[in-house]
C-alpha cells in the first residue's frame, strides 16, 4: 500500500459517481466515508459550529466566529482546507469545557445531523456490515451522532488538543484531517494485517487520497436539492433533543438570530408583562396583539361551582413547554392553578397563575391534588417533562386515581427561532426564549370529558385510564405513544436521571430539576 506522501490528487480524482454503487450484498463489506458533502447533503461545516459556539458560549461566541468566518472561508478556498478549518475550530472551541462540548454534540447536534443527511451515502453506507467515516470535522463534534444513531463502528476526525479539561483552540498532530493527513488516518486505521476497505465515499478531489485506497470508490456530486433522508428511515429515531435554535445557523440565519436577539428579549418582556400584568379574560387579546398566535379548538368546560358542592375539572394536558398552563387558562379566559413537577423560581415569580410543586412523594402529592380540586379547576401534565417532537411520553397514572371530572386537552406550539424549553441550561429563561420568537403560536385543543364508564370509578385500573387519555390526545395530534419517562430524556440529554442533590439545609434531597 503506497504512503500518503506518495499518493497523487490528480492521479486519483475520476470516480464514478456514488449512484452508480450497488447496494445489495454488501453486508461483509467494509465503508468509508467522508463527513461534509458526502454523508450531509451540505459541504459547509460552519452551521455545526456555530450551533457548539451558541450553546456553549452564548451570543458573543457565536458573533466571534461570525466575525471570523470571512478569514476562514478565505483560507479554505485560496490557501488551504485546513487553514480554514483551524480557524473555525480555534473561533469556536478556545477555552470551552470538553464536557460542555461533549453535551452539545450528543443532545443538540444529532437532530441538525439527522435533517441533513444524503440519502445516496445513506443507501450505501446503511448496507454495508463495517462502517467506518472518516472526517475533517473534529472527532469530538461528530462521533455521538454517527455511532449512536448511523451504527458507525469507527469514527476517525481531528482531534483537539486538551488543557485541564478545556479545548485550547488548537488541533493536535498530525493536524487538520484533510488530503494526506486523511489518508495517512486511514492507513494507521487499517495497520499492516488489515485488507483494504472495500468502498470509498467522498465528493471533493481532497478525499481522492483515501478513497484510492479502497477497492471502489464513488464521489458523491454536490445536490443542494436533493431531499434528506426521512427520520422513519433512520435506525433509532431522534425523541430527545436539545439546543435553543430551531433553525439550522447558517452564515445569514446566525447574523439575523444575532441582531434579533436584542430585540426579541425586549419584545419578549412585554409580551409576559402583558400576560402577568393583564385579566386573564384579556390576555387573549393582548396576545394576539403582540403577535403571540392563540388558537383555540373544541368546547371547553364551564367553571365548577362551588355552591353546588361540584369539584374542579382536572384538565390533563400533553407538555410542550412550561407556559402549557397559562395558555390553557388564555383560552378558558380565568386562571387554572397547575401543579408542576417543580418550576424554577424566576419562571414561579413571573407566572400570571399559581403553580403547586409536586413533592414526589405519592401519597402527600394525592392529597395536595385532592384539596386543589376541592377549590376548583385544576390542569396537571402527566408527562412529567416536556418533549419537542411528535412523540408523547409515559403518563403518570396517579391522576386517574384522584378524579372522574377529567378533560384531556391536546397541546401544540410553533416557534420559529428559538425553543422554550430545555434540559442542559437555564430554566429561568425558558418563557424568555419562547416569546422571543418573532411570532409563537399555540394551538389548544379541548377534548370530551372523559365517559365515566372508563374511568376508575367504574373498574377500570388507573394505567388504563392514563394510557387511554395519552392515546386520545396522540391521535388528536397525529402524534406517537412511547413508554418514556423523565428520566429517559435526562439520561439522553444531561447524562442524568433529572435529579440535583442539594445540601439538606437548603432544599429537601432529591429535588427534581424544571419540567
Amino acid at each position: 500500500m503506497a504512503k500518503p506522501e506518495e499518493l497523487d490528487y490528480d492521479d486519483s480524482f475520476n470516480f464514478p459517481a456514488i449512484d452508480k454503487c450497488a447496494s445489495i450484498g454488501r453486508e461483509k463489506d467494509t465503508v468509508v466515508a467522508d463527513m461534509d458533502g458526502t454523508m450531509l447533503r451540505g459541504r459547509s461545516s460552519f452551521p455545526y459550529f456555530a450551533l457548539v459556539a451558541f450553546e456553549v458560549g452564548g451570543v458573543i461566541r457565536l458573533l466571534l466566529l461570525l466575525l471570523l468566518s470571512p478569514l476562514a472561508g478565505f483560507l479554505y478556498y485560496y490557501v488551504s482546507e485546513s487553514a480554514g478549518i483551524r480557524v473555525l475550530i480555534f473561533a469556536t472551541f478556545a477555552g470551552m469545557k470538553v464536557s460542555s462540548i461533549e453535551s452539545v454534540a450528543r443532545a443538540v447536534l444529532p437532530k441538525f445531523y439527522s435533517g441533513d443527511l444524503h440519502p445516496e451515502t445513506w443507501r450505501v453506507f446503511s448496507s454495508c456490515g463495517r462502517r467506518c467515516v472518516l472526517t475533517a470535522n473534529p472527532r469530538i463534534m461528530v462521533e455521538a451522532f454517527l455511532r449512536d444513531f448511523l451504527g458507525a463502528d469507527m469514527v476517525i476526525g481531528t482531534e483537539i488538543c486538551v488543557y485541564k479539561g478545556r479545548a485550547t483552540g488548537f488541533v493536535k498532530s498530525p493536524g487538520v484531517l484533510v488530503g494526506k493527513n486523511k489518508a495517512g488516518a486511514l492507513m494507521k486505521m487499517l495497520g499492516d494485517d488489515e485488507e483494504m476497505p472495500d468502498i470509498g465515499l467522498g465528493d471533493r478531489k481532497t478525499d481522492s487520497l483515501f478513497m484510492s485506497l479502497c477497492k471502489e470508490s464513488y464521489m458523491v456530486p454536490p445536490n443542494p436539492k436533493v431531499d434528506p433522508v426521512s427520520q422513519d428511515k433512520l435506525p433509532k429515531p431522534i425523541v430527545f433533543h436539545d439546543g435553543r435554535l430551531v433553525q439550522k445557523p447558517t452564515p445569514f440565519m446566525a447574523l439575523l438570530t444575532i441582531l434579533w436577539i436584542p430585540v426579541g428579549f425586549l419584545l419578549a418582556c412585554l409580551r409576559m408583562a402583558a400576560g402577568a400584568l393583564l385579566p386573564m379574560p384579556l390576555v387573549y387579546y393582548a396576545f394576539w396583539a403582540l403577535g403571540v398566535r392563540v388558537y383555540i379548538k373544541g368546547t371547553p368546560p364551564p367553571p365548577a361551582h362551588k355552591s353546588s358542592g361540584q369539584t374542579g375539572v382536572l384538565f390533563i394536558c400533553s407538555h410542550r413547554t412550561l407556559l402549557d398552563p397559562i395558555f390553557l387558562s388564555t383560552a378558558l379566559g380565568r386562571p387554572i392553578p397547575a401543579v408542576t413537577y417543580s418550576l424554577s423560581r424566576l419562571s414561579e415569580l413571573i407566572s400570571p397563575i399559581k403553580t403547586v410543586r409536586l413533592t414526589r412523594d405519592r401519597a402527600t402529592d394525592a392529597s395536595m391534588i385532592e384539596k386543589l380540586l376541592e377549590k376548583g379547576d385544576l390542569v396537571i401534565c402527566p408527562e412529567g417533562t416536556t418533549c419537542r417532537e411528535p412523540f408523547l411520553l409515559r403518563f403518570s397514572a396517579l391522576f386517574a386515581e384522584l378524579t372522574d371530572e377529567v378533560v384531556p386537552v391536546a397541546m401544540s406550539n410553533r416557534m420559529s427561532m428559538f425553543h422554550g424549553t430545555t434540559a442542559r441550561g437555564w430554566k429561568g429563561m425558558d418563557p424568555f426564549y419562547f416569546f422571543m420568537n418573532p411570532s409563537p403560536a399555540y394551538e389548544v385543543t379541548f377534548l370530551n370529558k372523559l365517559p365515566y364508564e372508563l374511568t376508575c370509578s367504574a373498574g377500570k385500573s388507573s394505567h388504563d385510564v392514563a394510557n387511554y387519555i395519552q392515546r386520545l390526545i396522540a391521535t388528536s395530534l397525529s402524534y406517537e405513544c412511547t413508554s418514556f419517562t423523565r428520566k429517559d430524556k435526562y439520561r439522553a440529554l444531561a447524562g442524568n436521571d433529572g435529579t440535583v442533590v442539594e445540601k439538606p439545609a437548603k432544599l429537601a434531597a432529591n429535588k427534581i430539576m424544571g419540567c
